[in-house]
């Protein structure tokens, strides 16, 4: 596939590259149906784009549409998608992005329906060439208020889990924006497999700053080279972190205490986990059983 950028919104091949990432992200199982959209950026006011209510994986080049920056169709007979405004809104905070992929890769959505923070510091390749995924709030998809959930991420990161929806990646060309998409997704397959096996294997914390190390050599930025005090590896029900003595506030507070479920970041306390609380219920039922006897 050509990397390149050729500005005009007629440009043959640039077209036929959406048709093929639609084709990848619909055979990987990344979007159902009329699922997921795509564009590239054509010129300083010109994007490509996904037309609305068509499947990624039959995509032909005449399909293909084009907007401006407003999000205003300004090409293409068939009508541009909602949710191009996404795209828009990264594009213009981030003027080194060219293509957006947005799509519903299963097990990333997964952590997007759970609100899971996807932890760091297990693979190498994952921790220097993708680095934090944040987890954008949610809002009702294909307005300006949805595109604009985004924005506040957009300086640390090129992968963006979006809460009870779904990815958006993006980078200089389509091929690049997709790769993100699809190392995200094996990524928390991996996870999900792991912890069905059992707890994830960390690497220590002199092995993740070797990797941050290695990832500043290399060119690469990422958020934790900015704040002395940052949690290497985040918090979640993965995992606690390198951090210690992390204030708990807990909605079970005579439960006991299990790693990984700390207070989130918006403040609202995290439920212990549902065997505990059956556990404390059984020792209850039974304690309440046992006075009843002796009381006969």
């Amino acid at each position: 596939m050509a990397n390149k950028w050729n500005s005009g919104i007629n440009d043959r091949g640039l077209k036929e590259e959406i048709c093929e990432i639609g084709r990848r992200v619909y055979n990987k199982g990344f979007a159902a149906a009329n699922d997921g959209n795509i564009s590239i950026r054509v010129g300083d006011n010109e994007v490509l784009c996904s037309p609305t209510m068509i499947c990624k994986g039959f995509m032909k080049p005449e399909d293909i549409c084009a907007v401006d920056l407003n999000g205003d169709q300004i090409a293409g007979t068939r009508k541009r998608t909602s949710e191009v405004l996404l795209h828009l809104a990264i594009m213009k905070e981030r003027p080194d992005v060219k293509a957006v992929v947005h799509c519903h890769p299963p097990h990333a959505t997964a952590f997007a329906v759970a609100g899971e923070p996807v932890p760091q510091c297990i693979l190498p390749e994952v921790e220097v060439f993708m680095g934090e995924v944040p987890i954008a709030p949610y809002e009702t998809p294909g307005d300006q208020r949805f595109a604009e959930t985004v924005v506040p991420f957009l300086k640390s990161t090129n992968t963006i889990i979006l809460k009870n929806h779904g990815t958006v990646s993006f980078g200089a060309t389509l091929e690049e924006a997709y790769w993100k998409t699809e190392i995200l997704d094996a990524y928390c397959r991996i996870l999900l497999l792991s912890r069905q096996i059992g707890d994830p294997m960390y690497l220590s914390e002199q092995k993740s700053r070797e990797l941050l190390d290695l990832k500043k050599r290399l060119g690469f930025d990422d958020p934790r080279f900015h704040n002395e005090d940052c949690d290497l590896c985040g918090n979640s029900a993965f995992r606690e972190g390198y951090k210690e003595d992390i204030p708990v506030q807990r909605a079970f507070p005579e439960a006991p205490s299990y790693p990984g479920y700390l207070q989130e970041p918006c403040g609202t306390a995290c439920e212990a986990p549902a065997a505990a609380v059956s556990e404390d219920l059984v020792q209850a039922i039974t304690q309440q059983v046992l006075m009843a006897l002796d009381g006969r």
